[in-house]
């Protein structure tokens, strides 16, 4: 906040003149440099040592065959020997996952076709997860092929599964999607260390207990985790980071405690397979407008002012709430509100789902749109199918969030529930 003061011709202060800067966004970036300028550091550390230990551990193992190859006639003393071997693999086996970290193993990129790979990885990772564990996939028909090494790939899903099992002791639902993504400069800009262009986005999400915002800034560091001692290595996701980022990719990271975590694996398409004829930047960047009341429901601060201004600068009626319980008080009050616009994690105990019910049994032809870092079909199995409503991925650029809440508004709603309750009423 800089001010200059303004003084009359006695000398007198009189007033002055203020001038506010909203930096947010500079925070933001500057987050998110300290966070790569961190895993970077890390990285080159981390690459440094597993390096050396991979030089020692191949001393120790080459000195341990050949000790136990004299040693067959010994089996008392043999097993000792057996041991130190398996214990030196291991050891071989974590310097491994470091340099995956620090983007330095050896890998061999092939283009992998997705409608192949997809239902493979799947029964590979049914086998690793618990029986009470519910296995969803989506994957289109029209899915672009990615340019990575599939056994590592294969590898870094079954790790994102392990930890999903892990954090779902009680069963759960674990959801594989696969899908084409353009990320343009935008995005780009935003997230750091990620080159625009088309990628392979693959998607796992678990309905398990979710982290807090300062376990996901952790998350992908070596050695980093919230399992009890001895139950985990802290190099799962560490080692799905450095793959990625390796391949040419981006790793993306949406959790809430309690609701459960959305990691998402980019891959590059490879270009020389790309069909002619394509151009993303032909489409259409018409901003469709409205003079609708949206009533908008998100508990963070930031997001909330975002869409309140992207909203009103539309033509919209905007009414706000950080909360499910006062946003229901406000649908009441108000009954000329066209469009609930929510946030699926929500505080106080209902969360953007139970909103949509509870709202509906008032209003049932209430248009919805949802918002949530999740992706649509991972969270569609805790919401009655009798709902109807369309969801906006976070974090959303202004355009998009403008044709979802057109698209909403000029939907149908849910015409099911509203027969049904007019049925009811006569």
């Amino acid at each position: 906040l800089n001010y200059v003061l303004q003084c009359g011709d006695d000398g007198q202060v009189h007033g002055f003149i203020a001038l506010a800067e909203d930096i947010t966004t500079q925070k933001e970036i500057e987050e998110q440099l300290r966070q790569s300028q961190k895993l970077e550091a890390v990285g080159k550390l981390t690459g440094g040592i597993a390096h050396d230990f991979n030089n020692l551990l191949g001393v120790v193992l080459g000195n341990l065959e050949m000790l136990g190859d004299h040693l067959h006639d010994r089996p008392d003393v043999y097993r000792f020997a057996e041991n130190a071997l398996r214990a030196t693999s291991h050891g071989a086996e974590l310097t491994q996952r470091l340099l995956a970290y620090s983007r330095k193993q050896t890998l061999a990129p092939q283009i992998i076709d997705m409608s192949e790979f997809i239902p493979n990885a799947v029964e590979l990772l049914r086998r690793a997860i618990d029986e009470s564990i519910e296995l969803r996939t989506v994957a289109p028909d029209d899915l672009w092929p990615a340019l990575a090494d599939p056994a590592q790939l294969e590898t870094a899903l079954l790790n994102l599964a392990i930890n999903a099992r892990d954090a779902m002791p009680d069963g759960g639902s674990l959801t594989i999607e696969a899908a084409n993504v353009v990320l343009d400069e935008d995005y780009a800009a935003r997230a750091r260390d990620v080159m625009p262009g088309e990628y392979l986005v693959i998607t796992v999400t678990d309905s398990g207990t979710g982290m807090s915002p300062d376990v996901v800034q952790r998350a992908f560091d070596p050695f980093f985790t919230t399992k009890e001692v001895g139950k985990g290595s802290g190099l799962g996701l560490s080692m799905v980071f450095g793959f990625v980022k390796q391949s040419g990719g981006h790793v993306g990271i949406y959790s809430e405690e309690g609701f459960g975590t959305s990691i998402r694996l980019y891959l590059p398409r490879p270009a020389e397979v790309r069909r002619g004829g394509e151009d993303h930047d032909a489409e259409e960047l018409v901003m469709p407008i409205g003079a609708e009341k949206i009533l908008v429901v998100e508990d963070n601060d930031g997001l909330r002012e975002i869409a309140l201004s992207t909203l009103e600068s539309l033509g919209y009626q905007v009414l706000q709430t950080d909360n499910g319980r006062d946003a229901l008080a406000t649908l009441v009050r108000t009954p000329d509100v066209d469009l609930l616009f929510a946030d699926v994690v929500l505080p106080g105990g209902m969360h953007g789902v139970d909103l949509v019910r509870q709202a509906r049994e008032h209003r049932p032809e209430l248009k919805v749109l949802l918002t949530t870092g999740y992706t649509e079909n991972s969270i569609l199995h805790r919401i009655d199918p009798s709902q109807r409503f369309d969801v906006v991925h976070k974090p959303y650029r202004r355009l998009e969030l403008a044709r979802k809440v057109r698209a909403a508004l000029d939907g149908p709603g849910d015409t099911a529930a509203a027969a049904e309750a007019t049925a009811h009423s006569a």
